[in-house]
């Protein structure tokens, strides 16, 4: 039934479009949640989004315009001009509102800045200043405070008077005259105590903070943990700053994530944040060539390794045939070797500290691994090559016995490889991501092709 009401609503907002009713557009939109509004007025043309838009308040348009992604911010900020965007700047998120004007170049914030009143100024200027990487470039100045001399009643009412963001009402925080955070309580508790009760009955005085130049993704850590709706931000005063929202935090996680990812893959981070679609075709192409290249270019060596093994390839052709079981094989351990070690390091779970016992503990994976992996190749090896001809001189048994030996080794070696590259890294001072999939790859292409040969000459040569 909710589908049917849905999908007749979406019919009914596309008709207004079409017929270009803004007013009773407008009407529904007012009914839906923000997000949902913007989905649909973001694909209308520039003219009528900004026609739409005029239809909403100021306080309305804000709280639009802060869901919008940066480009379209600044477009709507160069089409209404400074006077007219003031506004609706004016009622955007803190911290949205500070990522904007940062955003802007030099000139543009100069001719923002003489239409914004005093506060929203100040708090502008006043975030912008912190590096966007920090908790401090990240966080909201839109909470409640209160005194903890205050009564209950007293409390209440400057909640009222300070008229917080309903979305963040919940965590009322307790300070001093200075500022200096001291705890929390909640607006439940407020509400169920006595009126006539101090502050200081009700405040959690145990609680978790930031720092301002506090990593965003130990911010973001901390939240996640300790399942918090936002987290208070302190300076080195141990003043209130601010406040980093869930919301916020999910948005950082995410952004950690893709950013992981992308250097996990040997892909070169966005700096601008544009998503798949956003992204030119030769923006990709620069995103990936970098890395793609001079792995190719080290991949040379492989070459040099099988041309010097030329001869021994040529009297034994069967050892051709295996080389890629032996390097897929590789390559695909040693990437499960990385990538486990490198989320129990973004986890917190290990440390380059634990470096001994996690390679230990590897070695051990790898051990159970190769023998698994070389019965499978043995069986492999018989099963397909049974009606190979190889030289009289060399038993089939024996040389599948050789190369499963060469791949369990593999399967050792890249495992090794595979969990030791990103705790060098680490300890380097480097992203462990950057020493994952490719350059594993690269790198235990080479080791294998070399334990490869290096058992076939001993063994057959």
């Amino acid at each position: 039934m909710v589908t049917v009401d849905t999908d007749k609503k979406s019919m009914v907002i596309e008709g207004l479009i079409l017929a270009r009713e803004w007013e009773a557009l407008v009407t529904i939109l007012k009914k839906m949640p923000v997000v949902e509004v913007v989905d649909i007025i973001k694909e209308l043309p520039q003219k009528d989004l900004d026609i739409v838009l005029s239809h909403f308040t100021t306080e309305e348009q804000g709280y639009i315009v802060e869901d919008f992604d940066i480009d379209m911010q600044t477009d709507l900020f160069e089409r209404l001009g400074p006077k007219d965007f003031a506004p609706v700047f004016v009622h955007m998120a803190s911290d949205v509102r500070a990522d904007l004007y940062q955003e802007l170049d030099r000139e543009d914030q100069l001719r923002l800045l003489p239409y914004l009143d005093k506060k929203t100024r100040e708090n502008v200027v006043r975030l912008s200043a912190y590096e966007p990487e920090t908790a401090g470039g990240i966080m909201s100045t839109d909470f409640a405070t209160i005194i903890g001399d205050m009564t209950v009643s007293q409390a209440i009412q400057k909640v009222r008077s300070d008229a917080p963001s309903k979305k963040m009402i919940y965590y009322v925080y307790v300070v001093d005259k200075d500022m200096k955070l001291h705890g929390f309580t909640t607006l439940k508790d407020l509400i169920m105590a006595d009126p006539d009760s101090s502050i200081w009955d009700i405040v959690y005085k145990d609680f978790t903070y930031a720092e301002v130049n506090e990593d965003r993704e130990a911010v973001a850590a901390k939240i996640e943990k300790y399942d918090l709706v936002a987290i208070p931000v302190i300076n080195k005063y141990g003043q209130l700053a601010g406040i980093v929202q869930h919301d916020d935090a999910i948005e950082v996680i995410q952004a950690e994530q893709t950013e992981d990812m992308e250097k996990f893959m040997g892909i070169v981070p966005d700096v601008d944040g544009l998503n798949y679609t956003e992204t030119t075709v030769l923006g990709h192409f620069r995103k990936r060539v970098s890395w793609v290249a001079s792995l190719a270019v080290i991949g040379l060596i492989s070459g040099m390794i099988i041309h010097a093994y030329e001869e021994a390839l040529s009297v034994l052709i069967i050892l051709a045939l295996y080389m890629p079981m032996v390097a897929d094989s590789g390559g695909n351990v040693g990437s499960q070797a990385a990538t486990v070690v490198i989320r129990a390091i973004a986890l917190g779970e290990i440390t380059v500290k634990n470096w001994f016992a996690i390679l230990f503990k590897e070695a051990r994976i790898s051990i159970l691994l190769s023998v698994v992996l070389g019965m499978i190749a043995f069986g492999k090896i018989l099963f397909l090559s049974w009606e190979t001809d190889v030289p009289a001189q060399f038993n089939l048994l024996y040389i599948a016995f050789g190369i499963s030996m060469a791949l369990s080794l593999q399967v050792i070696s890249a495992t090794m490889i595979g969990a030791a590259l990103p705790l060098i890294v680490k300890r380097l001072g480097g992203d462990p991501a950057v020493a994952a999939s490719p350059a594993i790859t690269t790198i235990v292409d080479i080791t294998g092709l070399l334990i490869y040969f290096g058992v076939a000459t001993l063994m057959f040569f």
